[in-house]
């Protein structure tokens, strides 16, 4: 059923899509043909003129038949007027002309055509990619809130219909709602983040920060999480300074490092280092973990985008909207992010940001 509403969903858009630019192609052809038409009709006003200009030029008399009369000149040829050679000749230029335009004008309207609707699809190009997006953004958050919300409304379905349920039972029962509560306020958070940070501005304040210290107060937090998991966290951080926001670059800082330890064998290494490369600060978090494949890994900065877990023997809970956030982030101040990774030996995340003096 959701694949079938997929297809007719799609071919719905398509077909928007397609009248769009149909409609964008005869706004363009109908301006060009506007500018034909008003540079048609004054190229062959004066055509006519100049070829009246030249019957009536030719009709001017020489010198000899000017007969000189004391205080005036009179001209004794008569004033000329077209013959019927003349006229048909005249005539035959203008039907010529005014073919040659027309010829030129279906020329150009054509090749007008064709470049018209190749410059529509290339205007709503982005317009598509966005819609598309916005559709595949919406399908996924409704998968993602549809699995609690399934959990939820079964087990309270079930407890209400159970006459002999105890206090011991509707306590589990409320700590397991409880669970798929959290779960939902926690992709919400996620969203609201991702909205926050992709918007234009994100009313996102900046002041300069000391990267060394911030850094290492996000590591300190990871402790707790780091020993649980046996995974050793190491630190090279240089002293550099950059204009950013405290509680934003905490979050990117928290969404690699959690993400490094959480892929991480046990005993594993993760490594973080903060230096200055000529104008920028570079932040580097590497892990000796499970991996990415190659064709994962243009799509994970994608929103909902997990790659395959099946290589860990570890269950990884998540999302798929931790590094969405993180590239949200690294872009909205104007920096860059990146992966290299290999199976088996692990993955690392190169970040860039414009530092300050």
């Amino acid at each position: 059923m959701f694949t079938l509403a997929s297809k007719k969903i799609g071919k719905f858009r398509t077909s928007i899509f397609w009248n769009a630019r149909i409609k964008l192609t005869t706004y363009y052809l109908g301006i060009i043909a506007l500018i034909l038409l008003i540079f048609s009709v004054l190229v062959y006003r004066s055509f006519v003129m100049e070829f009246r200009r030249g019957f009536r030029d030719r009709d001017v008399p020489s010198p000899e038949a000017i007969l000189e009369v004391p205080g005036e000149a009179v001209i004794i040829a008569p004033e000329y007027t077209m013959n019927e050679m003349d006229t048909k000749i005249f005539e035959g230029a203008k039907r010529r002309t005014l073919l040659n335009l027309m010829l030129l004008n279906v020329s150009v309207l054509a090749l007008s055509g064709l470049g018209s609707y190749f410059l529509a699809g290339r205007t709503l190009k982005p317009i598509e990619e966005m819609v598309e997006d916005q559709k595949r953004f919406i399908s996924d958050a409704s998968h993602e809130l549809r699995t609690p919300l399934t959990a939820l409304k079964t087990e309270i379905e079930v407890a209400l219909k159970d006459k002999k349920i105890t206090i011991q039972e509707t306590k589990k029962l409320l700590m397991s709602n409880l669970e798929e509560t959290d779960k939902m306020q926690r992709l919400s958070n996620y969203l609201l983040a991702l909205s926050r940070y992709q918007s234009s501005d994100g009313g996102i304040k900046k002041a300069r920060l000391n990267l060394k210290e911030l850094a290492q107060k996000v590591v300190d937090s990871f402790g707790m999480v780091a020993r649980g998991k046996g995974v050793k966290v190491k630190t090279k951080l240089e002293n550099v300074y950059i204009m950013g926001n405290e509680v934003s670059l905490s979050e990117l800082l928290t969404i690699l490092l959690d993400n490094a330890i959480k892929y991480s064998h046990r005993g594993g290494e993760v490594c973080l280092k903060i230096k200055k490369v000529q104008k920028n600060v570079v932040i580097e978090v590497k892990d000796q973990g499970i991996g990415i494949r190659s064709s994962d890994i243009p799509f994970i900065f994608n929103r909902f985008y997990r790659a395959d877990s099946s290589r860990s023997k570890e269950k990884v809970d998540g999302y798929g909207l931790g590094l969405s956030i993180a590239k949200a982030i690294v872009e909205s101040f104007g920096g860059e992010i990146k992966v290299t990774s290999k199976i088996g030996e692990g993955s690392v995340f190169t970040v860039k940001l414009p530092s300050v003096s």
